[in-house]
C-alpha cells in the first residue's frame, strides 16, 4: 500500500556544521601541556618550538591533534570547560622570617601569590576574599614553618607541585577543577614544615 502524496514532507538534507575555530585560551591550554611535556622529558626543546609553532597557527580544534597526539591524555581536552588556563603576570611576593604571615577577612587576591616563610606560620584564609580570577596560583617556599590555605566551599585545589622534604602536605578539597568553581594550584617546597589546605572547619556559630 503507497503512502499518500502528501502526508508525510520531502527528506531535507543538512549540511554538515562547520568545525567551531578555537579561541586564544584553547592556544594557551595546548602550549601549556606541551610545557609541561618538555619539563617531563617527553619532548626535546627543538620539537617543543616546533609544535608550538603549529598550536600558535591553529584555527580549530582539528589543528592541535597533531602536535599533541603521541602525548599523555586526549589530544582535545583541551576543549573542555574544565581545563582552565594558567595565570599570567607578576606575583604579588609575601615574606615572613620567624613571625607569622596572615591574610584574612575581605581582601583582594591576585592571579598569582609567592610566599616565602622561614620558621614563621602563613594563614591565607581565602573564605571571604575577593576571588577575581577563576585559577589562583600559589608559589610556596616554607623552610621549617608551616602553612595552611583556607579555600571557601566548592572550591578545588591541586597540590602535586608541591614538595615537601621532611614535611608533609595534606589537601582535603578535590584536586579537578570544576566549571564556575574557584580553582587553586599550589605549588613550590615545603622544607620541614607542614602544608594543609581545607575548607573552614564550623562548629556551632564559629568558623575557624
Amino acid at each position: 500500500m503507497g503512502v499518500p502524496a502528501g502526508r508525510y514532507p520531502a527528506r531535507v538534507t543538512v549540511p554538515p556544521r562547520p568545525e567551531i575555530r578555537i579561541s586564544d585560551a584553547d592556544r594557551e591550554r595546548a602550549a601549556a601541556r606541551l610545557h609541561t611535556a618538555l619539563g617531563e622529558g617527553r619532548i626535546t626543546v627543538a620539537e617543543l618550538e616546533e609544535r608550538l609553532a603549529v598550536v600558535y597557527a591553529a584555527r580549530y580544534a582539528s589543528d592541535l591533534v597533531p602536535p599533541l597526539a603521541d602525548l599523555p591524555g586526549e589530544p582535545l581536552d583541551v576543549m573542555q570547560p574544565t581545563a582552565l588556563s594558567t595565570p599570567v603576570g607578576p606575583p604579588m611576593v609575601l615574606r615572613t622570617g620567624m613571625g607569622s604571615l596572615r591574610r584574612t577577612g575581605r581582601w583582594v587576591v591576585p592571579a598569582r601569590l609567592r610566599v616565602h616563610s622561614t620558621m614563621g606560620a602563613v594563614l591565607l584564609d581565602f573564605t571571604d576574599a575577593e576571588l577575581t580570577h577563576p585559577v589562583i596560583e600559589v608559589e610556596l617556599e616554607l623552610g621549617a614553618g608551616s602553612a595552611r590555605l583556607l579555600v571557601p566551599d566548592g572550591a578545588t585545589a591541586d597540590v602535586d607541585g608541591l614538595v615537601a622534604g621532611m614535611g608533609t602536605v595534606r589537601s582535603k578539597v578535590p584536586a579537578a577543577a570544576r566549571r564556575g568553581a574557584p580553582h587553586f594550584r599550589v605549588y613550590g617546597r615545603a622544607g620541614m614544615g607542614s602544608v594543609t589546605v581545607r575548607q573552614r572547619y564550623r562548629l556551632g556559630g564559629l568558623a575557624f
